[in-house]
């Protein structure tokens, strides 16, 4: 074998390796990014999805505590600490929802939690509670209806934001089993980049015992 073909078949060896290094070495920096964005994905679901769930929950347990005041106002004997409970959990739900705010935000959630807010700040505000109720006129049932509508509304905009959860969450799995299957591949071809390395390794050992044989005889 002359030397010129020597040189030229390292050559293509050099070049085989190389290419297979930086493969190998752009797979590692690939499959830190994959672990970075499963990282993420796992905090997001915890942080924006459960947690904000959990503030969903809460919200409509005060809420629901609010309508049984109003649609009960009749069974109260004391009207005085009425309006006093239902602008604590009022106040409660408005922290709540400053804590939904800080968490990662969708444009769509946005939308319904700054309409679920307005509801709450707005519209369900009850400065007198003979408004809703008196013993010389009973039940105001008008008055009682309209705040019963504006509940309404505001469940309704906690459904939503609920569903959103669900939607969101689903998101998230989808693009964590994404980086999952491209870990997967990568893997599938750094054992095959090792295969080829140890063959390559071996025919430049067995050629360069070849070469020292012609050299010798």
């Amino acid at each position: 074998m002359s030397r010129t073909t020597i040189q030229k078949t390292k050559l293509k060896v050099a070049i085989i390796l190389t290419v297979l290094i930086v493969m190998i070495f752009g797979k590692n920096i690939l499959e830190r990014r994959n672990f970075n964005e499963l990282g993420n994905s796992f905090v997001s679901f915890y942080e924006d999805r459960l947690v904000v769930e959990s503030y969903i929950f809460s919200i409509s347990e005060k809420l629901f505590r609010i309508k049984l005041l109003v649609n009960h106002c009749q069974f109260e004997s004391d009207y005085s600490h009425v309006v006093d409970e239902i602008s604590t959990f009022e106040s409660d739900i408005l922290n709540l929802v400053k804590e939904f705010e800080d968490t990662k935000l969708t444009i769509a959630e946005a939308g319904f939690l700054t309409d679920f807010k307005k509801i709450i700040q707005e519209n369900l505000r009850i400065a007198d509670y003979q408004s809703l109720y008196s013993e010389e006129s009973g039940i105001n049932a008008d008055k009682v209806k309209e705040y019963n509508s504006y509940i309404e509304k505001a469940i309704l905009d906690l459904e939503k934001l609920s569903l959103i959860q669900i939607e969101e969450g689903k998101k998230l799995a989808t693009n964590s089993e994404k980086v999952v299957n491209r870990s997967k591949i990568w893997a599938q071809f750094e054992v095959a980049a090792l295969v080829i390395l140890i063959v390559i390794i071996y025919l430049l050992i067995y050629t360069s015992r070849s070469i020292k044989s012609d050299f010798v005889e």
